[in-house]
């Protein structure tokens, strides 16, 4: 057992680490742990307010716009953060968008192709882009964030469902391909996180199921065997810990933070 008031050394620091989207919400959370474990880290977002003010918090960070569905965008990102960074020790393809809610019929062809591009395909756009730098280092590692709605049925959130599905067998398929230069790859299912996006999708799925906000959240939260809404700092510990060495052979895994969910509604 580990004494109280004793921390473990995740043997980060200097750790070279890209986050996208990590100004906000998630991003942020992950970005704050990995620098206090003293990793270099270069941050993307396409909230410039929120890169600015990132920026005045954590102010060792560099960080640059861009969207993740933008190949010509990605590029620069990924030649502007391996220069600074001097190199390249881990990937953490945590930009994504809600997508739109409706029976999936009725959803503008736009808006599915949209959330695919930012969710799945945007996570393609930066890996691929990274894995030479990868090879080069000495504990390379990439993490995609899926969702718990990458193992359930999310009626009305076919969109994002599809994105989180593909996440995970792109996120396995990467592990198979890319373990023979060592690298390892891992995708993280969260369940319902608390912040601004969850609040907003509840409401939404509330509208349509006739019920009230607490309500719904309520009946949501009675499908897990941990009854709350998930601390974003959970998420961030777990990667902290998976891309240190310390996760050497953790691979190919989808892992889990959502208070033991049983489905989704």
């Amino acid at each position: 057992m580990q004494p109280k008031g004793v921390s473990v050394d995740l043997k980060l620091k200097g750790a070279k680490v890209i986050v996208t989207a990590g100004a906000n919400g998630i991003g942020l959370n992950i970005t704050e742990r990995l620098v206090n474990e003293g990793a270099n880290v270069y941050i993307c977002d396409i909230d410039t307010s929120a890169l600015s003010a990132a920026k005045e918090k954590l102010p060792t960070v560099r960080t640059g716009v861009c969207d993740v569905s933008d190949r010509s965008q990605v590029a620069g990102m990924v030649s502007e953060a391996t220069n600074f960074l001097g190199g390249l020790d881990c990937l953490v393809n945590n930009a994504g968008i809600a997508g739109p809610t409706g029976l999936f019929h009725e959803i503008d062809p736009l808006d599915w192709d949209r959330c695919i591009q930012v969710c799945l395909t945007g996570q393609f756009n930066c890996a691929r882009l990274v894995v030479d730098h990868l090879k080069k280092s000495e504990n390379p590692s990439i993490v995609n964030l899926s969702s718990a709605a990458g193992k359930f049925g999310f009626p009305n959130r076919a969109p994002y469902s599809a994105a989180k599905w593909g996440v995970v067998g792109f996120t396995k398929s990467l592990s198979m391909e890319l373990g023979k230069y060592g690298i390892r790859c891992n995708a993280i299912l969260p369940g319902p996180v608390d912040g601004e996006r969850i609040r907003s999708v509840i409401s939404e799925k509330a509208k349509i199921a006739g019920k009230t906000f607490e309500e719904f959240t309520q009946t949501w939260l009675s499908m897990a065997s941990i009854k709350e809404l998930i601390d974003p700092q959970q998420i961030a510990d777990l990667i902290a810990f998976i891309v240190s060495p310390l996760g050497k052979t953790i691979s190919g895994q989808a892992l889990s933070v959502d208070g033991d969910m049983q489905g989704l509604m």
